[in-house]
C-alpha cells in the first residue's frame, strides 16, 4: 500500500513538473523580444531582410539626433539646445552610411527641435522638412509614421529616443533598449502584412555589419553594408 501511495505521489510530481516546464517554455516562446541588434552575427538574417526591404522602398528608419550639447561639456555646434561639434562629425558619417544604402528613393523628415534639425542638416545634403509629430509622439508614433510612408519609398525620420521607444511600444516590442545618439531603428512596412521590426544599428557599429547580398532587378549586387 505504501508503495502504491509513493507511486501515485511520484506520478503527480512528474505531471506538475512537466506542466511547469511546458508553461515556462510557452511563456518564453510567446513573450515579446526586444528589437534585434543588427551588429550581432546571429542577426545576419535581419540585415539581409533590411537590405532587401530597403531596395524595395519598404523601410521606415528612425534616427536619434546627435550628441546633445546641454548634457556634456563638449563644445556646442551652435545653440545650447542643439548638438555638439563632435556630434555633428558622428552624424555626418552616419549620413554617409545612409547614402550608401541609397536615398534617391527616400522621403526624409525631422523633429522641429534644434538638435534634430542640426542632425538632419549634417546627415543629408538636401533640405529636410521639420514636423511636430516627430517630437510629440507618445501613443501616435507608429500611426503617424505609417501615414507618411508612401508605397515603394523608404521613410527616414530624425527624431528622439522617446519617440523610438513610443514606436516600439506601439508595436508591442519591449522598450528596454537604450538607444545611443545617432542610433537607427528600422521597421519594414510593405503595405500588405503590417509593420515588422527589423532591428537597430548604433553609430559605432555600421562598419561591423555583416556583408550581405541585395537582390536587384537584374541579378544581385553586394550590399553597401
Amino acid at each position: 500500500m505504501l508503495r502504491s501511495v509513493l507511486a501515485r505521489y511520484r506520478n503527480t510530481l512528474v505531471i506538475v513538473a512537466a506542466s511547469v516546464l511546458t508553461g515556462a517554455v510557452t511563456w518564453h516562446l510567446l513573450s515579446p523580444v526586444p528589437a534585434p541588434n543588427l551588429a550581432q552575427p546571429k542577426n545576419a538574417g535581419q540585415v539581409l531582410a533590411l537590405t532587401q526591404s530597403w531596395a524595395k522602398g519598404d523601410v521606415i528608419a528612425l534616427v536619434r539626433h546627435g550628441e546633445r550639447c546641454d548634457r556634456t561639456t563638449t563644445p556646442c555646434l551652435g545653440l545650447a539646445d542643439g548638438i555638439t561639434v563632435h556630434g555633428e562629425v558622428v552624424v555626418q558619417e552616419l549620413g554617409a552610411n545612409f547614402r550608401q544604402l541609397g536615398l534617391k528613393n527616400a522621403d526624409i523628415y525631422s523633429s522641429e527641435l534644434t538638435r534634430a534639425r542640426q542632425t538632419a542638416d549634417a546627415m543629408f545634403i538636401r533640405p529636410v522638412e521639420a514636423q511636430d509629430w516627430l517630437f510629440n509622439c507618445r501613443g501616435t508614433m507608429l500611426r503617424d509614421a505609417l501615414k507618411h510612408k508612401l508605397p515603394g519609398r523608404n521613410l527616414v525620420l530624425v527624431t528622439h529616443s522617446e519617440c523610438m521607444d513610443a514606436l516600439e511600444a506601439d508595436m508591442h516590442v519591449p522598450t528596454d533598449t537604450t538607444f545611443g545618439y545617432g542610433a537607427s531603428l528600422f521597421i519594414q512596412d510593405d503595405g500588405a502584412h503590417g509593420p515588422q521590426m527589423l532591428g537597430y544599428i548604433e553609430t559605432k557599429d555600421w562598419s561591423n555589419i555583416t556583408p550581405m547580398v541585395t537582390p536587384v532587378l537584374h541579378g544581385v549586387e553586394a550590399s553597401q553594408f
